[in-house]
């Protein structure tokens, strides 16, 4: 057997393993001016599973395409459900998780899911380089986050018209108010085990406890620790999470300047040094869109 990792942009991957094509995240459709894989969520022929990190527009937006296409089944929050039955998705085309289930997903594959934590987009509008150390934003409220979270929105809708129409299309039925249910996923194949986080945060207590081959980790935002903004630099945040992991592999996602005006195209070479410096022995692969990298 074989099992390869296709990337589609943000943090949108395609892994094909023991038969089976399980998409991580469903956000394939980009903005005009946006790079990307040139497809859309409605090109996709071909899918057994979608494992949902939370239901932000950005990950969630195109999962009910591709369930309605190809009789996928979709793995997510609570909210990611719900947002999904307002598109049309057939309830029994889908399943609740909120952390600490494990699906069974044929073939001799598993998805384990646990519960996340998301970046903390809050604290920021433009996305910073990886190098760039964050301090402060510690103790904030809920109502405060929730605050920003929206005045966040508004700003989205001020950086043009391709934005405000991308963003018009992508978000009916879908909720800003809150981290949208985070989760991570550990899926174990006959070839090894890769974990998926779509955002950049986590609960440590959580991470401590996981062993995998493969990592893909969200590089992208102010990493989100245990419900707090970390103190340092997301370069700091994605190799503390690495060194917790202990991969031979690791791929990174949500870097790429998916949403121009609000990302940016990441250097991801600071990144890459911090992991050196904590995971000598890990490989970071450099994935092109769609370029069928081999995993095992």
């Amino acid at each position: 057997m074989t099992t390869t990792l296709d990337w589609f942009g943000c943090a949108t991957f395609r892994l094909q393993t023991a038969d089976l094509t399980i998409f991580l995240d469903a956000y394939i459709d980009r903005v005009p001016n946006a790079p990307g894989s040139g497809l859309t969520a409605g090109d996709i022929g071909e899918c057994d599973w979608i494992l949902v990190g939370h239901s932000h527009f950005d990950h969630l937006w195109g999962a009910e395409r591709i369930a309605r296409n190809t009789g996928a089944t979709i793995v997510g929050s609570y909210e990611s459900v719900r947002v999904m039955e307002a598109a049309g998705v057939p309830l029994d085309q889908m399943m609740c998780v909120a952390g600490g289930e494990t699906i069974d997903l044929g073939n001799g594959v598993t998805a384990s899911v646990y519960p996340s934590q998301h970046s903390c987009v809050w604290s920021h509008a433009q996305m910073d380089q990886p190098d760039e150390v964050c301090l402060g934003d510690l103790g904030v409220t809920f109502q405060e986050q929730r605050d920003r979270m929206g005045q966040l929105f508004e700003w989205f809708g001020t950086l043009g018209p391709q934005v405000a129409e991308h963003m018009r299309l992508s978000s009916p039925g879908h909720s800003e108010r809150g981290d949208g249910g985070a989760l991570v996923f550990v899926i174990e194949t006959p070839d090894g085990s890769v974990f998926y986080q779509d955002t950049s945060g986590h609960w440590k207590g959580v991470l401590e406890t996981l062993d995998v081959d493969v990592a893909i980790l969200g590089a992208a935002g102010r990493g989100n620790i245990d419900g707090e903004p970390i103190q340092g630099s997301l370069a700091q945040f994605v190799a503390e999470q690495a060194r917790m992991l202990d991969p031979k592999q690791i791929v990174l996602g949500h870097h790429d300047d998916w949403l121009p005006g609000f990302s940016i195209d990441t250097d991801v070479a600071p990144i890459k040094a911090a992991i050196t410096e904590l995971v000598p022995g890990a490989e970071v692969l450099d994935l092109g869109y769609v370029d069928g990298t081999l995993l095992f």
